[in-house]
C-alpha cells in the first residue's frame, strides 16, 4: 500500500529523488480507507432516523471524529468499530463496499458523483462548513484532480484493501473452532488488539497533513498523560522516520522524536532531534512569519535554552552552563525578558548547592510575577518551600507559602502544578514525621480529577506526581505492617509506570531528604527508578524484621545501584545486625562525613543514631550520649519531629543502661506520644518495650504491693509491644519480649503463663540466630 501512495501523490513533488519541503501542500487525498469512511457517511445520510436509535446515532457521531482525523486502519478494524456502535449500519457498509470492490471502475466513479448530492436541496444532509462537510468536499476535490491512471491505481488499491479485510473474519472464525478456553481466547484477543493498534499507522502509507498533525498531537498528549497507551519507543520512532522520509523539514515530528528519545535516555538521538527541530523552524520560516525578523533570533536563543535543559537532565552540567550562557547572551541582545526569566530559573537549578542560591530564587519569583509568568512563579515558590524545608523552617510558614502558590494554580488552571503542590505537601509532612497528614495528602492527590480534558482515551493524572504519591502510600502501608496492601500498590505502580517510562525515573538531588525533590523539575540529578527503589527498601526492611540478614545483604546491591547513600547506610545496618561492629563503624563514619559535606541532615541524624547504637552494643553507653545529644540538637534545629522523638527514645535507653530508669521514664513520656501517633509499627513496639523495661527497673526499690502493680503494668505494655512486633513479623524482637515476659511471670509466681512464654521463646530461639548480644543492650 505504501508504494501505491508514493507513486500516486509524492512523485510529482520529487526532484532528483529528493522530496521537497512542501510535501504537505496537498491537505488531503483519497485512500481506500477514506472511501470506506465516505461509504459510512453516505449510509448514515440514507438511513432514516427511525431505523437507527438515538443511542446508536450518538455512538456513531462520537466515532466519526477519530475516524476522520486518525490514520488509516484496516477494513476489519473499521467494521468492528462500526458494529460496536450500530450493527445494522455495519452490515450495510460492508455490502456497499463489497459491491464497489467486486464491481467495476464505473461504480466508484458513480459513487463520487453521487456524493455531491449531499449538499443539494434546501435542507441538505450535510452542511458545507461542518466537519463532515469539509471532509466530503476535500475528498471530492482530491478525487477530481486525479488522472485516469491514478484513478485506476486507486481502484486497484481499493480491491486489495477489501480483500485484506475479508481475510481477517475468516481467520477469526478458524480461531473460534480450535476449542481453546474462554480466558485464553480473551487474552489473545487483547494481544491482537494491541498489535493492530501499532500496525494501524505503519500499514496505512504516508499520512496527509491533517492526519500527521493529529497523530503527533495525540502521541505527545499520551506521552505526557498516559505513556503506557502511547506507541512503544521503537514503533513511534519508526512512524516518525516514515513521516520525516517524506518531509524532512517537518519540525513537529523532530520535536516528538526528541521526546521519544528522552523516554529511553538516548542522549545522542535526543540532542540530534532537538537541534533539527530548531533548524527546521528557521528553514520553514515558521518563526519569522509570526515574529518578523526577530523570529530567527528567537529560535536560536530558545534552542540554546532547551539544549541547556537537555544537558542538565542527563547530568552534563558544564555543557549545560555553556549552553545557558549562550542563551542569556542572545536573549540580552534581543531584550527578551521572558527568555531571560527562564534562564534565571535554570541558573538556580544548576547552582542549587551554592549557599546564596536562595537569593537568586527569590529574585526569579519576583521577576516571574512582574512579567506575568505564573508557571515559573509557582515553580519558584515550590523550590523556595523545598529549600526552606531543608533549612528547618516551621511547617505553618511552608504551608502558607504553598497556599499562595495554589492560588496561582487555580487562577490559571495549572493542573500539573496543583498535583506537584499536593505531592510537595505530602513530602513535607513525611519529612516532619506526620505520617497521618502525609497519608491524607497522598490520598487527596490520587482522588483528584484532572483539569485537562482526556485526549484519545488517555488515563488522566498518569503523571510524575501520582507516581510519587503512590510510592508514599506503599511506604506508609509498609511502615504500618500492611505489606499486602503495599505490594498491591507497588504492583499497580509497575503496571501504570513501566520501567522504561519517563515517570518511573524521577530526577532527584538529595537521595534521602524525605523524598522532597520528587515534586520539582529538578533535572539537576541522575535518574533514579523511583518505585524500584521503594520496592527494594520495603523488601530490605521485611528481611531485617524476619532476621534474614543474608537476604537483606543481597538487596543492598540493588539499593546502592539506585541510591548510593541509602545503599551504604543499609549495608552498615546489616553489618551491625551481624555483629560486625568495627566494619559497620568504619562505614558509618565515612558516610557521616560525606552526608555532612552535602548537607543531608536527615541521613546525618540517622547515621548518628546508628553510631550510638553501636556504642552501647559495645558496652560503651557513656560514649553514645554525646552522639545522641548531637543528633537531638540537629533534629530540633531542623524541626524533624519524628527523628527528634526517636533520638529521645535512644537517650532514654542509654539512661536505662546507665542505671537511672526514673529519668529514662520521664524522657519517654516526652517522646512516646508522637511515636504512637505517627510512628511506624516497629518504633511503636520498641517504645512500649522500653517503657516496660523502665517500669520494671524503677520498681526495684518499691514496696512489694506497688512493685507487683508495676510488674503487671509492664506485662500489659509488653503484650502491646508484642502485638506491634507481630504486625511486621519481627520475630527477633518478639523473642526478646517473651523472654522478658517469662521472667516477669516467674517473679509473680504465675507458672502457667511463664511456661507458655518460655516455650514460645525456645521455639523462636532455635529458629533465629543468636549473636551473643545481651538483651538489655538491644533497643
Amino acid at each position: 500500500m505504501a508504494s501505491v501512495h508514493e507513486s500516486l501523490y509524492f512523485n510529482p513533488m520529487m526532484t532528483n529523488g529528493v522530496v521537497h519541503a512542501n510535501v504537505f501542500g496537498i491537505k488531503d487525498w483519497v485512500t481506500p480507507y477514506k472511501i470506506a469512511v465516505l461509504v459510512l457517511l453516505n449510509e448514515m445520510g440514507r438511513t432514516g432516523e427511525a431505523a437507527v436509535s438515538l443511542m446508536e446515532r450518538r455512538r456513531l457521531n462520537q466515532l466519526l471524529l477519530p475516524l476522520l482525523q486518525g490514520p488509516d486502519i484496516t477494513l476489519s478494524k473499521l467494521y468492528k468499530l462500526i458494529e460496536e456502535s450500530c450493527p445494522q449500519l455495519a452490515n450495510s457498509v460492508q455490502i456497499r463496499i463489497k459491491l464497489m470492490a467486486e464491481g467495476e471502475l464505473k461504480d466508484m466513479e458513480q459513487f463520487f458523483d453521487d456524493l455531491s448530492d449531499s449538499f443539494s436541496g434546501t435542507e441538505p444532509e450535510v452542511h458545507k462548513t461542518s466537519v463532515v462537510g469539509l471532509f466530503l468536499r476535500h475528498m471530492i476535490l482530491a478525487y477530481s484532480k486525479l488522472s485516469f491512471s491514478q484513478v485506476f491505481k486507486l481502484y486497484t488499491a481499493l480491491q486489495q484493501y477489501f480483500q485484506n479485510g475479508e481475510k481477517k473474519p475468516v481467520e477469526d472464525a478458524d480461531m473460534e473452532l480450535t476449542g481453546r478456553e474462554e480466558g485464553e481466547r480473551k487474552m489473545e484477543k487483547e494481544e491482537l488488539d494491541v498489535s493492530i493498534r501499532e500496525e494501524e499507522v505503519s500499514c496505512s502509507g504516508p499520512l496527509s497533513q491533517k492526519q500527521a498533525e493529529f497523530f503527533l498531537s495525540q502521541q505527545a498528549s499520551l506521552l505526557k498523560n498516559d505513556e503506557t497507551k502511547a506507541l512503544t519507543p521503537a514503533s513511534l520512532q519508526k512512524e516518525l522516520n516514515n513521516l520525516l522520509k517524506f518531509n524532512p523539514d517537518f519540525a513537529e515530528a523532530h520535536y516528538l522524536s526528541y521526546l521519544n528519545n528522552l523516554r529511553v535516555q538516548d542522549v545522542f538521538s535526543s540532542t540530534h532531534s532537538l537541534l533539527h527541530y530548531f533548524d527546521r523552524l528557521i528553514l520553514t520560516g515558521a518563526e519569522s512569519k509570526s515574529n518578523g525578523e526577530e523570529g530567527y533570533g528567537r529560535s536560536l536563543r530558545y534552542a540554546a535554552l532547551n539544549l541547556a535543559a537537555l544537558h542538565c537532565r542527563f547530568g552534563h552540567y558544564q555543557q549545560a552552563e555553556l549552553a545557558l550562557q549562550e542563551a542569556i547572551r542572545i536573549a540580552q541582545e534581543s531584550n527578551d525578558h521572558v527568555c531571560l526569566q527562564h534562564c534565571l530559573s535554570w541558573l538556580y537549578v544548576l547552582g542549587q548547592k551554592r549557599s546564596d542560591s536562595y537569593v537568586l530564587l527569590e529574585h526569579s519569583v519576583k521577576k516571574a510575577v512582574h512579567f506575568g509568568l505564573p508557571y515559573l512563579a509557582s515553580l519558584g515558590i515550590q523550590s523556595l518551600v523545598q529549600q526552606r524545608a531543608f533549612a528547618g523552617k516551621t511547617a505553618n510558614k511552608l504551608m502558607d507559602a504553598l497556599k499562595d502558590s495554589d492560588l496561582l494554580h487555580w487562577k490559571h488552571s495549572l493542573s500539573e502544578l496543583i498535583d506537584i503542590s499536593i505531592a510537595q505537601k505530602t513530602a513535607i509532612w513525611r519529612l516532619y514525621g506526620r505520617s497521618t497528614m502525609a497519608l491524607q495528602q497522598a490520598q487527596m492527590l490520587l482522588s483528584m480529577n484532572s483539569l485537562e480534558a482526556a485526549n484519545a482515551g488517555a488515563q488522566q493524572n498518569n503523571t510524575e506526581s501520582f507516581a510519587v504519591a503512590l510510592c508514599h502510600l506503599a511506604e506508609l502501608h509498609a511502615e504500618q505492617g500492611c505489606f499486602a496492601a503495599a505490594s498491591e500498590v507497588l504492583k499497580h505502580l509497575k503496571e501504570r509506570f513501566p520501567p522504561n517510562s519517563q515517570h518511573a525515573q524521577i530526577q532527584r538531588e538529595c537521595p534521602s531528604a524525605g523524598e522532597l525533590c520528587w515534586a520539582l523539575n529538578s533535572e539537576h540529578a541522575e535518574g533514579k527508578t523511583l518505585w524500584m527503589l521503594c520496592d527494594q527498601k520495603i523488601q530490605f526492611d521485611r528481611a531485617m524484621h524476619d532476621g534474614k540478614y543474608h537476604l537483606a545483604d543481597s538487596l543492598v546491591t540493588g539499593i546502592t545501584a539506585l541510591n548510593s547513600i541509602e545503599g551504604v547506610y543499609r549495608k552498615a545496618v546489616v553489618l551491625q545486625a551481624q555483629n560486625q561492629m568495627s566494619e559497620a563503624h568504619k562505614l558509618l563514619q565515612k558516610l557521616l562525613i560525606h552526608c555532612q559535606k552535602i548537607r543531608n541532615t536527615e541521613m546525618v541524624i540517622s547515621v548518628l543514631l546508628s553510631v550510638a547504637e553501636l556504642y552501647w552494643q559495645s558496652s560503651s553507653p557513656t560514649i553514645a550520649l554525646p552522639v545522641l545529644l548531637q543528633a537531638l540538637a540537629l533534629s530540633k534545629e531542623y524541626r524533624l519531629q519524628y527523628l527528634a522523638s526517636e533520638t529521645v527514645l535512644n537517650l532514654a535507653f542509654a539512661q536505662l543502661i546507665l542505671g537511672i530508669p526514673e529519668q529514662a521514664l520521664s524522657l519517654l513520656h516526652m517522646a512516646i506520644e508522637p511515636i504512637l501517633a505517627d510512628g511506624a509499627v516497629l518504633d511503636k513496639g520498641r517504645a512500649m518495650f522500653l517503657v516496660a523495661k523502665c517500669q520494671v527497673a524503677s520498681a526495684a526499690s518499691y514496696d512489694p504491693l506497688k512493685k507487683t502493680e508495676a510488674v503487671e503494668a509492664a506485662i500489659e505494655n509488653l503484650n502491646e509491644a508484642k502485638n506491634y512486633f507481630a504486625k511486621v513479623d519481627c520475630k527477633e524482637r518478639i523473642r526478646d519480649v517473651v523472654y522478658f515476659q517469662a521472667r516477669l511471670y516467674h517473679t509473680l509466681g504465675r507458672t502457667q503463663e511463664r511456661n507458655r512464654c518460655a516455650m514460645l521463646f525456645r521455639q523462636l530461639h532455635q529458629e533465629l540466630p543468636s549473636h551473643g548480644v545481651p538483651l538489655i543492650n538491644h533497643l
